[in-house]
């Protein structure tokens, strides 16, 4: 007598195809995001070329006219080793090889082709034994319901406890585990069992070799991506954090991108703090959003009349690593355990809606504005929001990327503050200053302070007896001066929150360079 079907089996494995199958699309959309920044860019491109695989998937089903379960294990193993290979062979390739988009589309239109078929062979099977009696619409529920589980757990649990890579190969098991199931349940159904047992048991032991070395395959391609020797590696919910080290340089990569080298990174701290405290001593209450590591704060507790300083980032794990290793805290000379600073680990502009403070400067230590999530802290909207924290007379200063690299987007800023309303009614607008520095690991580099009241920047003074390796008074005028071939760009936007245009413009700069 033949085994009864197994119904319960085939509703589960509805269930976890569904979330194996989003978990690999969120796998490749983040790790181009991370690799090639952009994530909008790279997101829709995952998502475009991940949803046409799987409309040809279930095209293709059609030609499947019998062996219906046989061809439903097997596609569950060949997922299982494109799906759970997919993260390690986009991270080689991109470590080695100049031609990652097109080894991209091929990993989402093979896994994407496998992922499309599973649903519609599900359902045919289903339909196959009456006695069940389910509908389209019992299997799209389920369906739709892992995907919900796999968009909540893959942001909040699997890429900050297990990494990307790890995920990837966990999830390729899971696959294979499904295979390895359906083979013993629906045994009695299958014609190639051994063949199907044998091909289950191999892809398993590549995927479980994969993710017990997983480790020490992210160190081998960052080892590639990056000059210097790896001293620290962490993944956050927010970013992924890499520290290298040769002889005294230490550097620190967020999501790729260099955000400092120690051997020059005073020249940027000391032409973001020092300008606006020349402009307005005496301040006694500062806030800076980013600038987790500490670098911006060690400038201003080189004032005496500095009473307290607020500091507002976004990740507490930089927060931690440069208040606690002691070759990072160190950079900062303790900057961020000293009893005037007081740390808030929130969104800057949350912050800044549910604060009463008000303070004498702000300081904008950002990332550069390359997403929307982060240009939005470049638009009037924002910046209108950080007026009304300052006091009469009150400085804000930010970091406004390259104006040689990208002209556009450096001048954009500058407009954008320059359009700011200012004041209870917002007839009145900031004083803005554009300034630069050369900062050798970056380039020139841009700066914009707005004032609430006008300045000259060529009567400006650096305080006395505040030590500085960089800037002196004649440095500090030269800042504000700009030579022939960085003339204002004038035909630009202001960057607003319904239409980011700074990101354009910031893509469209750097890509002159090849960035």
């Amino acid at each position: 007598m033949a085994p009864r079907f197994p119904g319960v089996f085939l509703l589960a494995a509805v269930f976890i195809v569904a979330v194996c199958g989003l978990v690999y699309e969120l796998i490749a959309a983040s790790l181009s995001s991370y690799l090639l920044g952009g994530s909008i860019t790279q997101f829709s491109i995952v998502i475009g070329v991940f949803l046409s695989a799987m409309g040809l998937g279930s095209y293709l089903t059609r030609y499947v006219e019998t062996r219906l379960s046989d061809a439903f294990v097997a596609i569950q193993i060949g997922i299982g080793l494109s799906g759970g290979l997919s993260a390690a062979v986009l991270l080689l390739t991109f470590s080695f090889l100049s031609s990652y988009l097109p080894v991209l589309i091929c990993v989402l239109t093979v896994t994407g082709t496998l992922v499309g078929m599973e649903i519609p062979l599900l359902i045919r099977i289903l339909r196959s034994h009456e006695a069940l009696r389910l509908t389209v619409s019992n299997v799209l529920a389920l369906d739709y319901i892992g995907a919900l589980i796999a968009s909540c757990a893959f942001p909040l649990l699997l890429v900050p406890h297990l990494g990307i890579l790890r995920t990837s190969f966990l999830f390729g098991l899971v696959n294979v585990g499904v295979s390895a199931v359906a083979i013993r349940v629906m045994g009695h159904m299958l014609k190639k069992k051994r063949a199907l047992a044998v091909a289950a048991g191999i892809c398993a032991a590549i995927l479980t070799v994969g993710f017990i070395g997983s480790g020490a395959f992210t160190s081998f391609t960052e080892n590639a991506l990056y000059q210097d020797n790896i001293i620290l590696v962490r993944q956050t919910p927010y970013q992924r954090i890499v520290i290298t080290k040769w002889h005294s340089d230490v550097r620190m990569f967020i999501d790729g991108g260099l955000q400092f080298s120690s051997v020059d990174e005073h020249r940027y701290h000391e032409a973001l703090i020092h300008p606006a405290m020349s402009a307005l001593p005496g301040a006694a209450r500062a806030l800076v959003l980013g600038g987790g590591d500490g670098m911006a704060v060690r400038e201003l507790l080189k004032y005496s009349h500095i009473k307290s300083i607020d500091l507002v980032d976004l990740d507490p794990e930089v927060i931690g690593l440069f208040r606690e290793k002691p070759l990072l805290a160190g950079l900062s000379n303790n900057a961020l355990s000293d009893p005037r600073v007081k740390v808030h680990i929130q969104d800057a502009g949350k912050f800044l809606e549910e604060s009463e403070e008000f303070w004498d400067v702000i300081f904008l230590d950002l990332p550069d504005p390359n997403t929307l999530s982060l240009a939005r802290l470049y638009t009037k909207s924002f910046y209108k929001l950080l007026s009304r924290h300052l006091n009469a007379g009150g400085i804000a200063v930010t970091q406004a990327t390259s104006p040689f690299y990208a002209p556009e987007a450096f001048w954009c800023i500058v407009k954008t503050w320059e359009e700011t309303p200012l004041g209870p009614e917002g007839n009145g607008r900031f004083h803005v200053y554009p300034y630069h520095a050369y900062v050798p690991s970056f380039g020139d580099w841009g700066f914009v302070m707005a004032s609430q009241r006008g300045l000259d920047p060529g009567m400006l003074e650096l305080e006395k007896n505040v030590p500085l390796k960089f800037l002196n008074d004649d440095v500090l005028h030269s800042l504000f001066l700009f030579p022939q071939d960085y003339k204002p760009v004038r035909d630009i936007a202001a960057n607003r929150l319904d239409d980011q245009v700074l990101v354009k413009y910031y893509r469209q700069g750097w890509r002159r360079f090849g960035s």
